[in-house]
């Protein structure tokens, strides 16, 4: 079970310059997506709420503008397509050589294309990786190193089939890999040797983009130095226990936004300076 007082994350240093404390690029987004523009711009805003120095999306031109619109703070590359095909690939890959961690998924429509897009992006990169929602859907576990995995049910069904792993084999073929196995009234956090077990959270988590909010919380604490199983746990409390918060305060009427702006307050016992 994770206790707060175990969690520890790395300091930052006192006379750190900027792009020094993490930086992200987000891969998502598609025209055939209405909600995506907010789905990852959630996810965005979650990275720097982290307190990484940097987020840059990759969207596809028209996603990319509304993402604009949420934030002043958001960077964005606009990609000129309606969703990701393979003609992109070269552009985007251009954009992950100044990133420290890939985040790669929200908000992309699973359309053929997308689909070869995504599998080409990840196998090319060899820093840490985050992926979520559609991006669960076309890799398997033997072909990922360094990666943490964000899966709901569903996700998790389908990333086991590509894989052809049984559910109850699924901790020792992780590899150098961490999965985060999303639900309520648990979630489970687990790499090859170690799981925790997260209980913060509550059902008002099932509004969409909670759990882009959480995919970013992992991104921006992994560009920050920190371990990622070590990431994945304070991710996982934090979003939840800001939560905990909300529901007292609203009932059920929470948003994944009210979640990002409480992300600071929630991190800042684990946030220290040397």
């Amino acid at each position: 079970m994770i206790d707060a007082k175990n969690i520890r994350l790395k300091p930052r240093k006192k006379n750190s310059h900027k792009g020094q404390n993490g930086k992200v690029l987000i891969i998502g987004g598609s025209e055939h997506y209405v909600g995506a523009p907010a789905l990852v711009g959630m996810a965005a805003m979650a990275v720097l709420r982290s307190g990484a120095d940097l987020v840059t999306v990759a969207a596809p031109a028209k996603v990319a503008w509304a993402i604009n619109c949420i934030s002043p703070d958001l960077i964005t590359k606009k990609i000129a397509c309606a969703n990701f095909t393979p003609k992109n690939v070269q552009e985007v890959l251009k954009l992950t050589k100044d990133a420290d961690v890939i985040e790669i998924g929200n908000g992309i429509a699973f359309t053929p294309g997308a689909k070869e897009f995504m599998q080409r992006i990840i196998a090319k990169f060899n820093k840490p990786l985050v992926l979520d929602a559609a991006a669960l859907r076309v890799v398997r576990m033997q072909q990922l190193k360094n990666a943490v995995l964000l899966p709901h049910a569903k996700e998790l069904k389908a990333l086991l089939a590509n894989s052809r792993i049984k559910e109850k084999d699924l901790q020792k073929n992780l590899g150098t890999n961490v999965l985060i196995k999303k639900g309520h009234p648990k979630t489970i956090i687990m790499s090859r040797t170690k799981t925790e077990t997260n209980t913060t959270g509550n059902a008002g988590m099932t509004h969409g983009g909670t759990g882009d909010v959480l995919a970013g919380i992992v991104a921006g604490l992994i560009s920050q130095g920190n371990d990622p199983f070590i990431a994945c746990c304070a991710a996982a409390y934090a979003n939840g226990k800001a939560a905990d918060i909300l529901y007292k305060q609203k009932g059920f009427g929470y948003l994944a936004s009210d979640l990002v702006n409480m992300m600071p307050f929630m991190l800042k016992q684990f946030q220290k300076f040397k």
